[in-house]
């Protein structure tokens, strides 16, 4: 089963590109949650995940309750920098949903009040507020990945 990245609201193109460039690479799918700050014709966005689009697994929903309800059997983990657990304190499965919210504000903390036990942070100094989002998205994929052993990857 493959594992799963949902961008909640992404607001830069740059970075969902990058992020489909991994998802590429690693067979896993996408999700945008609308709606997104940017068109998907965009070229910045097309630049960033190159020819790669095509053997990217895109999904279009238009809330995040839409994705749970059409994966009501997924094991979701949300990111924010207000977690408490990191990111390695997780034994991921596959087709296990890695959630991330937009750019400027994050997850709603509604969505992360309701699921504490799976909230997960990527630690950080005190001098910036938070990585990349790509960035971010790329630590906790090849975590699991590692964890799974890189399955059907050379």
């Amino acid at each position: 089963m493959p594992l799963h990245i949902v961008l909640v609201e992404p607001e830069i193109p740059a970075n969902t590109g990058n992020i489909a460039r991994s998802c590429a690479a690693t067979g896993t799918h996408l999700h945008l949650v609308h709606p997104l700050g940017f068109r998907t014709d965009d070229a910045s966005l097309k630049r960033a995940g190159l020819d790669y689009w095509p053997a990217v697994h895109v999904e279009h929903h238009d809330s995040f309750e839409e994705v749970r309800k059409k994966y009501p059997d997924g094991r979701f983990f949300f990111t924010s920098t207000r977690a408490v657990k990191r990111y390695t304190d997780f034994e991921f499965r596959d087709g296990d949903f890695f959630v991330f919210g937009k750019e400027t504000k994050g997850l709603p903390q509604e969505l992360l009040d309701a699921n504490p036990e799976t909230c997960m942070r990527l630690p950080i100094t005190d001098k910036v507020r938070s990585l990349n989002l790509s960035n971010s998205a790329a630590i906790v994929l090849y975590e699991a990945l590692r964890q799974l052993g890189f399955p059907n990857m050379r």
